[in-house]
């Protein structure tokens, strides 16, 4: 098996299109499938802050639930908008609010349509992938190694939000610990949620969240090769995002 794991994409669908044809991806029917029967890996936060949301959750769902060609994880912007989409008392902030307008300049029809796939690709996703093929696993924020092969309450805030203290930083962004730090592990741990400038190794870990939302450039992780490939960002570089 051959994986590419792609970053948080948050509505960037040029950037992702991009991304995919830099990998080698050859187009059928406006979806990507690679001659070397390659896989993609969706590390979450699809969605919010990008230009094409709604875009980006049509054509993910597709690959993942139409095409059986990609596997997805969820991230902690996807965790919102699924609880967005099944009624419950969410802010539309910190990014939501983009996809909500959306959603909202749809027709009513299309607004159930992408409503329902989004719920369908949300529910039927696992909350971390294990790729044993690979010596891999696929976390939105990452994970400890003693939790591998668990789902609980402690490990879900954890894949999905980072090892936080529950303390905010001055910015009102939470404070998190840097768990990559403390990880001995033979498995890769591929993640992303916490935007850096360049792709982050530390011990058997690997940050491939690159902000292309804020501006810097949208990157995959491949493997076996463990080498990465990124594209450009169309978008403004806001550099205070960057950690």
């Amino acid at each position: 098996m051959k994986v590419d794991v792609i970053g948080d994409v948050h509505g960037c669908l040029y950037e992702l299109k991009n991304l995919f044809s830099e990998l080698g991806y050859e187009w059928r029917n406006e979806m990507p499938h690679h001659p070397d029967g390659r896989i993609p890996v969706f590390v979450g936060d699809l969605t919010d802050r990008g230009p094409s949301s709604v875009e980006t959750i049509r054509f993910v769902y597709k690959l993942v639930m139409r095409e059986s060609s990609a596997k997805y994880v969820p991230g902690n912007h996807c965790n919102k908008l699924y609880r967005y989409f099944k009624g419950n008392p969410v802010q539309e902030k910190h990014g939501l609010e983009t996809t909500a307008a959306e959603l909202k300049s749809l027709k009513k029809e299309e607004q159930k349509q992408v409503k329902q796939e989004f719920i369908e690709l949300y529910e039927s996703s696992p909350l971390y992938i294990e790729i044993p093929e690979v010596h891999a696993v696929i976390a939105h924020a990452g994970i400890r190694e003693e939790d591998i092969g668990n789902v609980n309450k402690r490990i879900r805030t954890f894949v999905l939000y980072g090892d936080i203290t529950g303390e905010q930083l001055p910015d009102g962004r939470p404070e998190r610990r840097d768990w990559a730090q403390h990880y001995k592990g033979e498995r890769w741990i591929v993640y992303g949620h916490t935007p850096v400038f360049e792709p982050r190794f530390v011990n058997k870990t690997v940050n491939i969240d690159t902000g292309c939302v804020f501006g810097n450039k949208l990157t995959a992780f491949r493997l076996p090769e463990e080498t990465t490939v990124s594209v450009p960002s169309t978008m403004p570089l806001v550099e205070e995002k960057f950690n």
